[in-house]
């Protein structure tokens, strides 16, 4: 008889597709994470964001990058296992086709019950606020007016203005660091744990690991990117939970 699937495994900011780097090694490194995935005890895998550096979904038109992934997704959940995803600040355009292979949406901050612990999830970008300048690029996102007109374009050159924009932008911010306390992310997680029960709070966004106490006694964590190398990716066996790290063959 089979065991119960007891596991839930998080992942976040893959960044498919970013320009800056080796696509291709990295849309390999995670469809091979995602292959080896234990399908025989992990009932749920969540996506917290920036899977890909960009994503806008047309009617008619899916992005060619990141057919491996989709792929292996599409294994996992044939297998049983739940997909769930929150979009992030670079993949924000999706609309309705991860829905329709099976993918659930959720948005931050997302309240669920993981085998009896509260759990709130997100990508972690714009909780707790954040810089007008940066809110101000999010409402142009978000902006419908706006989305229409960019799905006016041709997909070959809005794709290549978009890559052109990532590549700029991460050269401009190459680096990431959690300050701690002073972040509107953790002071969110503080006053959101005082107004309800929450034993986890799990983020992407920063590109670091980061394992915390708040002082509410809730726990904070923070997921790795995959751009730099690597495998990083947490994982809730039911009693504990554990950011994973593993380093890929050069």
């Amino acid at each position: 008889m089979m065991e119960e699937r007891s596991e839930y495994w998080f992942v976040a900011d893959v960044h498919l597709a970013q320009p800056a780097t080796d696509e291709l090694e990295r849309e390999v490194r995670f469809a091979t994470f995602l292959k080896s995935i234990p399908t025989d005890r992990v009932k749920a895998l969540y996506m917290l964001g920036d899977i890909w550096d960009f994503w806008y979904e047309y009617r008619d038109v899916i992005s060619r990058s990141g057919g491996r992934v989709l792929a292996a997704l599409q294994q996992l959940m044939d297998a049983g296992v739940e997909v769930w995803f929150c979009t992030g600040n670079h993949d924000v355009w999706t609309y309705s086709y991860f829905e329709s292979l099976g993918m659930h949406r959720f948005y931050e901050p997302h309240h669920v019950t993981l085998a009896g612990k509260e759990f709130c999830l997100g990508h972690g970008d714009m909780l707790g606020g954040a810089p007008w300048d940066y809110r101000l690029m999010m409402w142009a996102y978000n902006n419908r007016v706006l989305q229409w007109l960019f799905s006016s374009l041709h997909p070959w050159l809005a794709y290549r203005l978009a890559r052109k924009w990532s590549l700029h932008s991460r050269k401009k911010h190459h680096s990431h660091h959690f300050r701690g306390e002073v972040e509107p992310l953790w002071k969110f997680a503080v006053e959101e744990s005082t107004k309800r029960h929450v034993d986890c709070f799990v983020f992407g966004h920063y590109h670091e690991a980061v394992d915390l106490t708040l002082p509410t006694g809730a726990k904070f964590y923070i997921l790795k990117d995959w751009i730099s190398g690597g495998v990083h990716w947490a994982v809730f066996n039911g009693s504990s939970f554990e950011l994973r790290s593993q380093e890929t063959p050069a």
